[in-house]
């Protein structure tokens, strides 16, 4: 790791960590329920941060990797096996191209993972709800979640990077699981989810080992009562969506992959997508039913993102570009919504026509 890429990875982290805290110690102290105008106004705040630092990497994006010349720049493009075609002699050139690179697949990076996150959404409801959580608790458990996530992926992604540098045979894997997924998924796009916490494994587990307070404690994952030392209720639900979040990313991680082996725009991208979804949560919770083709638009997603892991080398020498991934995952993302509400469900059609007679 270049000494310029470790002093921007931790400026990097610490902001985040830093705005995540002030959002959690100043601004979302008071226990209250999240209302959809604040859901909306955090969603629009870590989008434009998401957005802004595609921006940064239009423009100086070689500012990661600490690229002063064009022997660095090559070194960078080797290293990471980007499918980039330089300019021999000329920096300039060749680095706007590398900016450009950057670009397209950070934000490729960051609709996949947003795209795939909303599946994640309903994971984390059903959790929510199964274990009675009640609603002004939730900013708190989701809150530490997407930091443990963070911790998590970051780890996950380093690795994943490392291993496919030596192994580059890993993307066909990491592809044809994607795939499965992906079918798995259609095939159980209508199957109905819940969870029963007295008959889940990691519940029965949690409880066998430690001692379980018997209700909830307000926000509090911990507590001591009597001498004794417990976990409450609350900590076990945000185990579940650690475990669950890590789930999804067997998923969304090695789908990015197929846009970059970059594990820096892998890391930001993935980063910035979860950041924005607590909010997101919030946002969509009441509405998110309605968008009934997403699901079957995800499978598609990931089986199109499993074919392109296998394929990647014979796409590299046909030309495939980012863009041509870009423009397949607006298409999916904006075509599932906009049919779900131009073609709603069937009961859900038959429930307003009642509503309205």
């Amino acid at each position: 790791m270049h000494q310029s890429e470790i002093i921007f990875f931790s400026i990097f982290t610490l902001s985040v960590v830093a705005f995540l805290m002030i959002d959690l110690l100043l601004i979302g102290k008071k226990e209250h329920i999240v209302s959809a105008k604040e859901a909306a106004i955090w969603s629009a705040i870590w989008i434009s941060l998401g957005l802004l630092f595609s921006v940064f990497l239009k423009f100086h994006g070689e500012l990661i990797h600490g690229i002063n010349n064009f022997e660095d720049l090559n070194f960078v493009v080797q290293n990471y096996g980007e499918n980039i075609k330089l300019v021999p002699g000329d920096y300039e050139k060749s680095l706007q191209i590398f900016r450009n690179h950057q670009f397209l697949t950070y934000i490729t990076g960051y609709l996949i993972e947003k795209t795939l996150s909303v599946d994640n959404l309903f994971v984390m409801m059903m959790i929510l709800t199964g274990f009675g959580v009640r609603k002004e608790h939730y900013k708190a458990v989701l809150f530490w979640g997407i930091l443990g996530a963070i911790i998590l992926r970051s780890t996950f992604i380093f690795a994943g990077a490392a291993l496919i540098h030596q192994f580059s045979w890993l993307l066909i894997v990491f592809g044809g699981f994607l795939i499965y997924s992906g079918i798995k998924m259609f095939i159980d796009r209508d199957k109905e989810e819940h969870i029963e916490p007295q008959n889940n494994g990691l519940v029965k587990f949690l409880s066998k080992n430690f001692s379980v307070f018997p209700r909830y404690v307000s926000q509090k994952f911990f507590i001591v009562s009597k001498g004794k030392f417990f976990i409450t209720p609350l900590f076990i639900v945000l185990v579940l969506i650690e475990v669950s979040d890590l789930i999804f990313a067997f998923d969304s991680i090695p789908a990015i992959f197929a846009v970059t082996i970059d594990p820096y725009i892998v890391f930001f991208s993935n980063i910035f997508a979860i950041l924005g979804l607590r909010a997101l949560f919030f946002l969509l919770i009441k509405v998110v039913d309605k968008f009934w083709l997403l699901k079957p638009g995800v499978s598609v997603l990931l089986i199109f993102i499993g074919f392109k892991l296998i394929f990647h080398t014979w796409l590299d020498k046909i030309g495939f570009e980012t863009t041509y991934s870009l423009i397949f995952i607006l298409v999916i993302l904006v075509g599932s919504v906009t049919l779900s509400l131009i073609f709603p469900r069937k009961e859900e059609e038959n429930l307003n026509n009642n509503l309205l007679s």
